[in-house]
């Protein structure tokens, strides 16, 4: 790996060039890095422009969705130009305008058992800024077999979480072995949210991305934190692997063909 920084880069990532434990090995770790942000929406925003302001060099976005009014609240990368546009390519551009040594690789899909394996293979690092629970038992799932650590967050009304699942341990699955029963938690369409939230947890996901492209730091791994935007408090909770996890534990899955996501996410649907 090449340590030279142009003279543009080394002005633009100056305050990154001269912390310790960042310094040009670690922006140049950075500029190689490759980032895959599974969501352009209220969490995938904030992450996508920190990400892109820190110059790693390639991010893929994954979204098959349009902008809407009523995302502009939240989703900051989108402007009210965009509404009606696919989120993947007003992302793109406005990634294109923030910083020029940033690779916008545009997935205009939705990430479902069929594709996430090929996808997240190709990537240093994940990013879940999903919403629904099947999507996030996909990205655990085929990163885990895949050997990609995920940055998760997840968002409701005025709370938040965050959490990093390395690939040596714990996974979504040994906190949430089954997803709650369809309908009994609503989403942000139906039950409102506090439009600075995801900001507040997408940054939270785009610190943990970038500490592991750069190896610093005690990344979130067996820890979730909480937040509380109302009282303004965080509260970080350990976890463990379960050694009968279906995912990580002692026998472990190799595929995810033949698990119905959609009908409850459950390893025994196979």
């Amino acid at each position: 790996m090449s340590l030279s920084l142009d003279a543009t880069q080394l002005d633009r990532y100056s305050r990154h060039v001269i912390l310790d434990d960042v310094g040009p090995e670690g922006q140049k770790r950075l500029l190689d890095g490759r980032v895959l942000v599974v969501g352009a929406g209220g969490l995938g925003s904030p992450a996508i422009q920190y990400l892109a302001a820190a110059g790693v060099g390639a991010i893929g976005i994954v979204d098959d969705d349009a902008v809407e009014r009523s995302n502009l609240q939240r989703q900051v990368i989108h402007g009210d130009d965009d509404v009606g546009r696919k989120k993947v390519d007003s992302a793109a551009e406005f990634v294109a305008e923030l910083n020029p040594d940033v690779d916008v690789e545009r997935h205009e899909v939705r990430l479902d058992a069929g594709n996430a394996r090929e996808l997240i293979a190709d990537y240093d690092v994940v990013v879940d800024c999903s919403d629904n629970f099947a999507t996030r038992y996909v990205v655990n799932d085929a990163a885990r077999i895949e050997a990609v650590p995920v940055s998760h967050g997840a968002i409701y009304k005025f709370e938040g979480q965050v959490t990093t699942l390395s690939p040596d341990g714990p996974c979504y699955r040994c906190l949430f072995p089954e997803p709650p029963e369809p309908g009994t938690v609503p989403d942000c369409a139906s039950t409102g949210v506090l439009g600075v939230l995801p900001g507040t947890v997408g940054c939270l996901q785009a610190t943990e991305a970038v500490k592991l492209l750069i190896d610093a730091g005690e990344p979130l791994v067996g820890r979730m934190l909480f937040y509380d935007a109302m009282d303004l408090s965080f509260e970080t909770v350990p976890y463990a692997r379960n050694p009968d996890c279906p995912v990580c534990g002692d026998d472990g899955i190799d595929t995810i063909d033949g698990i119905d996501y959609a009908a409850g996410c459950q390893i025994d649907a196979a």
